[in-house]
């Protein structure tokens, strides 16, 4: 008998209570064609908290914890531009093209690198076993990240 992975059905739970509508609503304006920009200057990453119209208590602490994250330990590369935050929401028109360019479509964390060899992402599912422990998640994020900025 097939199982369905825990991870798959906590993201359905997660998501089908946090979002409006199907979702999808941004994902159809983006534009057609692939996005694969290259950085003409230096190389940073970028940290994407998206949500959507509605957010439960998980949603907005994946958020928070990751934008505290951020401010906490990454100053510096914020400052310089080597590291950008933001929150998004993925609905909304105007962010269509990057909820697009990364596949948001639901409450999610994403890192995006951005580098002389061009653009990649990957959604960060961890961070939503962490939210009960406000430390673990710092800690846990901060390595990622560290890893990430090291690998520019």
């Amino acid at each position: 008998m097939n199982r369905i992975p825990i991870m798959l059905v906590v993201l359905v739970l997660f998501s089908a209570g946090c979002i409006e509508g199907t979702g999808n609503e941004a994902l159809e304006v983006a534009n057609d064609e692939v996005v694969n920009e290259t950085v003409e200057t230096e190389p940073y990453i970028e940290v994407i908290h998206f949500h959507g119209n509605s957010q439960c208590y998980s949603c907005i602490t994946v958020g928070e914890y990751a934008e505290e994250t951020v401010n906490t330990y990454f100053s510096d590369e914020l400052e310089s531009g080597k590291l950008v935050f933001r929150h998004l929401n993925f609905q909304s028109t105007e962010n269509s093209e990057l909820a697009w360019r990364y596949g948001a479509a639901y409450s999610s964390l994403w890192i995006g690198s951005y580098t002389k060899e061009g653009f990649s992402a990957e959604q960060d599912t961890n961070v939503w076993y962490k939210i009960d422990d406000r430390t673990e998640y710092m800690n846990y994020l901060r390595t990622v990240i560290n890893e990430k900025l090291t690998g520019l």
